[in-house]
């Protein structure tokens, strides 16, 4: 047998492999729910599969990204009429459908990680997320400028500055102004995957995003986050939702003890500020649990206030777990290479990270 013939067996069953992973992971979703028009030449399941081809592709421009992922995609669905021809063509429907795709996707996934993934859906009895937010680096247009940079300004008049700092305020003038997408993530700690997202500008408040996606959280769900997400308005919508909290709080954080508004015990605390004092609003019940990072100590507090339900061992352990998040957005900036988009208009570069979430997701 030639050396050709082997590489065509191998290129088959290669393609037979990918056809059967895609599969498995997209025909289980409910496509019946997204509609296309009739004469479309495609169908949700194949838009999607190319989409996520082409997320996967590591080829450097968006057109060769879309070129090798239609020809998979081709080779595997046949399809009776050609795909789109042109990327600008591809990604003018993923505009369109992206928002109805992702959603049936992670409908699909959701469940999928509660099956397939059983084992690792629970953590010592617990759904636990992580909640964090970080930038991706977008190119510097104006159609990125006007959707993504940030929409503050320094208050006050402008003052007198040396000739000798202008330069180097010149300099960060500029750097504060490229434009860079917000992205607030909910992951997975127990299967290290994306729950949930929120993309806005850079100057998006990623505690408001938590709060838009706290309804997509399974009850009882126990998120843990950094001290950037200490709040009382926000602990205490949490709360609310039937969810739980495990945070880090920093030294800007009153805690206060032994009100009487709860039975008291060992670890008891209330956070309680003037403000909700003022207006009425009751304190938050929370528990305090003291670790050391070989350094200082840090200070932990959750809304478990059973220690039989969550041991301060278990709590230490899984807000240490969360680190993990800090990983994923590494892996899907450095090992993905989505640290900078390639996308040059704010449309289509929601539309790239999107998909890379999905992607990685997958």
């Amino acid at each position: 047998m030639s050396h050709q013939d082997k590489d065509c067996r191998r290129f088959r069953y290669n393609a037979e492999q990918l056809r059967l992973a895609l599969h498995w992971l997209l025909g289980q979703a409910a496509w019946k729910t997204v509609r296309f028009r009739e004469d479309c030449t495609w169908l949700p399941l194949q838009l999607a599969a190319t989409a996520l081809l082409w997320a996967w592709s590591d080829e450097l421009t968006l057109g060769d990204r879309f070129l090798a992922a239609r020809r998979i995609a081709e080779h595997l669905y046949q399809p009776q009429q050609e795909f789109a021809a042109t990327s600008q063509a591809f990604l003018k429907l993923l505009r369109r459908w992206t928002a109805a795709l992702v959603a049936v996707l992670q409908a699909c996934f959701r469940q999928r990680m509660q099956t397939a993934l059983a084992a690792q859906w629970r953590l010592h009895g617990w759904v636990v997320f992580g909640v964090d937010g970080s930038r991706v680096e977008l190119p510097r247009t104006k159609s990125h400028e006007a959707a993504y940079a940030p929409s503050t300004r320094r208050p006050g008049k402008k003052k007198q500055r040396s000739r000798r700092k202008q330069p180097q305020d010149a300099a960060h003038t500029k750097k504060a102004r490229t434009p860079q997408m917000w992205l607030t993530l909910l992951w997975h700690a127990g299967t290290g995957l994306p729950w949930a997202w929120r993309i806005g500008a850079t100057d998006s408040s990623e505690r408001e995003h938590w709060l838009e996606m706290l309804p997509e959280l399974p009850d009882q769900a126990l998120v843990a986050a950094d001290a950037g997400y200490v709040g009382y308005e926000y602990a205490r919508a949490v709360i609310a939702s039937g969810r739980h909290l495990l945070l880090r709080v920093g030294s800007h954080v009153r805690l206060l003890r032994k009100l009487g508004w709860a039975k008291e015990s060992a670890g008891l605390v209330y956070l309680w500020p003037e403000r909700a004092a003022q207006q009425n609003q009751p304190p938050l019940v929370l528990r305090l649990v003291v670790s050391h990072n070989g350094k200082h100590p840090v200070y932990l507090v959750t809304s478990v206030l059973s220690a039989a339900r969550l041991s301060d061992r278990q709590l230490i352990g899984l807000y240490r777990q969360r680190w993990g998040i800090e990983l994923f957005f590494r892996h899907l900036k450095q090992t993905f290479q989505r640290r900078k988009l390639r996308s040059t208009s704010a449309d289509n570069a929601r539309v790239e990270l999107e998909w890379s979430l999905v992607g990685v997701g997958g």
